[in-house]
């Protein structure tokens, strides 16, 4: 009915759709929404029908988009343990310190619990990056980013 070939269509509404998602993803004013479908050369009929059908889906894409992300399990409760083993049959005088952790998550009111264990260097290492990270994340840039993503 179109006469274009069905790959045309395809791209166009997949493309419409990325165009809906990420505005509502974005929150975007009218405004905005505006000068971003003026770049693309439609008539002003058109744009005024995208601004239209933006305005009235843009709830219902977000609604639908926050069931799409997927559930992480959370942080519960933490249970750690130090063990240093002193001796053994071959070796009367060695030192090897273990640390064990008990990591407590809970998803969807269910909980499972995952032993971890390292020796204390590596935790420490982990420690570092991890210390590093929250640094980054308080950066202007990591901002900038986290505010955009909701």
């Amino acid at each position: 009915k179109l006469s274009v070939g069905a790959e045309a269509v395809q791209h166009g509404v997949e493309g419409l759709a990325y165009l809906l998602t990420e505005s509502s993803k974005l929150m975007i004013s009218e405004i905005d929404f505006q000068d971003s479908i003026r770049v693309l050369g439609f008539s002003d009929e058109l744009n005024r029908f995208l601004l239209q059908l933006y305005l009235e889906n843009r709830k219902e894409i977000r609604s639908i988009l926050s069931e799409l992300v997927p559930k992480l399990p959370s942080y519960h409760s933490l249970e750690w343990r130090l063990d240093v083993q002193l001796a053994s049959r071959s070796l009367r005088q060695q030192i090897e310190p273990a640390v064990t952790i008990k990591l407590h998550l809970t998803q969807d009111e269910d909980q499972t619990a995952q032993v971890l264990q390292t020796d204390p260097s590596t935790l420490l290492h982990l420690i570092q990056q991890l210390e590093r990270a929250l640094g980054e994340m308080k950066t202007n840039h990591c901002r900038r980013i986290v505010r955009n993503m909701k």
